[in-house]
């Protein structure tokens, strides 16, 4: 589905990381770690063509993205569902209209069953028409997750989707992000919190690849 093979990266004179391989197969489950400023982020922007390597080659599902045209990219992307660190929503819209700006920028009309039963699944029903800013975190980073998968896409990438949420609603998130592995999604999630990760592999096989002096390498036998 993603395949990165011999990626290189840098930026201001400087190399991130170089002659990283790694795939993300269908219904597989992964964890990236490492130190802050390493590079997860730019790892997973390169994973959904956010960014290009400055080396290597990236497959996404079975194309060469270098070969691609901008209209390839944006209906790979459309497969690709997305949960950013930062959880950016447009604040005068409620909760519920910006899960459903996907297929509004996809031109699809959302079936409002769909948004509703989308809504129950993260656990927001009672906040539909609450707008962004008067939501706490965990129900910021549920909504953030509501709407990377209402595109119903085939990988779910997930950029620190716990950094700023407690224990508690931390494990939840968790469990939602298992039940979609379950349901055939391949996960990746760039965290540097190793209880989750450890919680995650008690429930499903993960593995855990970690970034470290420019290289990615297993790290799953430590944890």
């Amino acid at each position: 589905m993603i395949e990165l093979t011999d990626i290189s990266y840098g930026y201001d004179g400087g190399e991130l990381f170089s002659r990283i391989s790694m795939e993300i197969g269908p219904g597989s489950f992964h964890f990236l770690t490492g130190p802050s400023g390493a590079g997860k982020t730019t790892l997973l922007r390169l994973c959904y063509m956010d960014l290009m390597p400055s080396g290597g080659r990236i497959s996404v599902f079975g194309r060469e993205v270098g070969a691609m045209s901008r209209d390839d990219i944006a209906a790979a992307r459309r497969r690709i569902g997305v949960v950013h660190q930062d959880c950016r929503f447009l604040d005068h819209l409620p909760v519920i209209e910006n899960i459903a700006l996907p297929l509004e920028v996809a031109a699809r009309r959302p079936e409002p069953e769909n948004l509703e039963a989308l809504l129950a699944w993260v656990g927001l029903s009672a906040r539909a028409q609450a707008l962004p800013p008067e939501l706490s975190g965990g129900e910021r980073q549920r909504a953030a997750l509501a709407r990377a998968v209402i595109m119903s896409p085939e990988v779910i990438i997930a950029d620190e989707p716990t950094g700023n949420i407690d224990w508690e609603m931390s494990e939840r998130l968790l469990e939602l992000l298992i039940e979609l592995n379950r349901m055939g999604r391949a996960v990746l999630i760039a965290t540097h919190d190793l209880n989750l990760i450890r919680a995650a592999k008690a429930r499903v096989s993960a593995r855990v690849l970690r970034i470290r002096d420019r290289r990615l390498q297993a790290a799953g036998a430590e944890l």
